[in-house]
């Protein structure tokens, strides 16, 4: 049983998930938006709202708590200097979990994680991000559409020929 078990799993080490959860942090910070699976994303989630809390004091010892997250400098900058005072004033909820369908390999479900944009954001900003979004990828499965029953196929074939054949008599004796 795995009663007040705070994390998940994903069937991998604690190494390997610190490690995916950090790099994961850090590219979310860096890009904004990281595709991911369902399970990962909500994980991620949660280191990457600490980070963003944490950076939100801005003091020496925020900064080195921050780093031991986001291992990348310039990252580190954009947290404290543009990611932190964008959300200033917001008491958590930095970022959303947009659900966009099924992995075509495994049908494992994915989702996007990305950051919410400032409450002062111009309008233009929030239409480039609704732009973004439509422009994303459904997880939809490449390949022929589904084939039609046999039976119902040779009606339709059996019915357009009779109309053709029809057309042509009723054309060859006018």
């Amino acid at each position: 049983m795995r009663h007040r078990k705070s994390t998940v799993r994903l069937n991998r080490t604690a190494s390997h998930r610190k490690a995916m959860f950090r790099n994961m942090v850090t590219s979310l910070l860096r890009e904004e938006r990281v595709e991911t699976t369902v399970a990962k994303a909500k994980e991620a989630r949660r280191v990457a709202e600490r980070v963003i809390t944490c950076a939100k004091r801005g003091d020496l010892h925020a900064r080195r708590r921050a780093a031991r997250v986001v291992q990348d400098p310039a990252v580190l900058r954009k947290l404290f200097d543009e990611i932190a005072p964008r959300f200033a004033e917001r008491p958590g909820g930095y970022t959303r979990i947009l659900k966009t369908g099924f992995r075509a390999g495994d049908s494992a479900p994915l989702s996007i994680l990305e950051l919410l944009q400032a409450e002062g954001a111009t309008v233009v900003e929030a239409e480039e991000a609704d732009e973004k979004k439509k422009s994303v990828k459904k997880g939809k499965k490449k390949g022929k559409e589904p084939k039609a029953d046999k039976k119902t196929e040779g009606k339709a074939k059996a019915k357009g020929k009779g109309k053709s054949k029809a057309k042509t008599k009723s054309a060859s004796t006018k």
